[in-house]
């Protein structure tokens, strides 16, 4: 039997980083998840165990850290570009880097009913994301997004008119607790990468017009809540041309309290992770 390497690469994941940038009176503080894939001519190292064109993944995360040192970049995006450059100058055997970073959420203390210039709290499990590649000679490839936004509503919103089958025993309702772990991702145009993005104001203004569409849809399906939310954001700004969106339904249920004599109008539930639904569905611009 014969056999040919078809694809591959290979890097380092999971790199860990907290960056802290001082400034006069106040310092900020970011904490990334970094992750960074190489693809090239790293033939011979699978066929022949040849690792003379293989940079070590462990000088992959002296290079993450390096980077970051001597990087002005006031966003993750912008870091992950000085990131991608910096591997493929140095690397002639690769023919393209992907960056992927996920951002963990601080929001600084309020002490005294005033924001406490150099103490933080973590935030909620929601993440910021950002994918970003360039090929050798290329331009970049942008892809930002936010991931475990936990949000709930406790009204405007039912599930009706289904398909019902000897299967069925799920109940109509027109109030329902609608509650989700948002996943949202959307690429830039390569002409607003090439004008220039101020991405922390772009993803804190879609985030808020999604959030916002979540709260006021009248909700007759977790499909049709999604895709309000995906038009909203397309809407807001003309750098993206598509949105893809996964809200799994994270399900409140009706607490039946029959058996201790007591009724239940929409008051009580049981909120549980699984099993749950999932629906996801890519927006694109008309």
């Amino acid at each position: 039997m014969s056999a040919k390497l078809h694809t591959n690469r290979y890097g380092k994941s999971r790199v860990r980083l907290m960056r802290v940038t001082r400034h006069e009176g106040h310092h900020d503080v970011d904490e990334w998840t970094v992750q960074v894939l190489l693809t090239g001519d790293f033939e011979t190292a699978h066929t022949l165990g040849d690792n003379s064109k293989i940079l070590p993944t462990d000088t992959m995360k002296n290079t993450v850290y390096a980077v970051a040192r001597d990087s002005k970049a006031t966003s993750m995006e912008d870091y992950a570009r000085e990131l991608v450059d910096f591997l493929l100058g140095r690397n002639p055997q690769v023919s393209s880097a992907e960056v992927v970073i996920e951002a963990t959420l601080w929001k600084r203390l309020h002490v005294d009913g005033k924001p406490f210039p150099t103490g933080f709290m973590k935030g909620s499990e929601e993440r910021e994301t950002t994918t970003v590649s360039r090929a050798q000679g290329g331009t970049f490839s942008i892809t930002s997004g936010l991931d475990r936004l936990t949000i709930m509503k406790t009204a405007n919103s039912g599930f009706v008119g289904y398909i019902k089958d000897s299967l069925t025993t799920l109940p109509e309702t027109t109030d329902r607790l609608f509650a989700t772990a948002l996943e949202a991702h959307w690429p830039y145009t390569d002409k607003a990468i090439a004008a220039g993005i101020d991405f922390n104001k772009v993803r804190h203004h879609l985030r808020e017009v999604m959030v916002a569409a979540f709260a006021h849809h009248d909700s007759l399906s977790v499909q049709q809540t999604l895709y309000a939310m995906a038009e909203a954001a397309l809407a807001h700004t003309d750098i993206i041309d598509q949105v893809y969106m996964l809200m799994p339904n994270k399900h409140q249920l009706l607490a039946d309290l029959n058996k201790l004599g007591k009724d239940n109008p929409n008051h009580i539930f049981v909120p549980t992770d699984e099993p749950h639904g999932t629906i996801e569905a890519t927006i694109r611009r008309a």
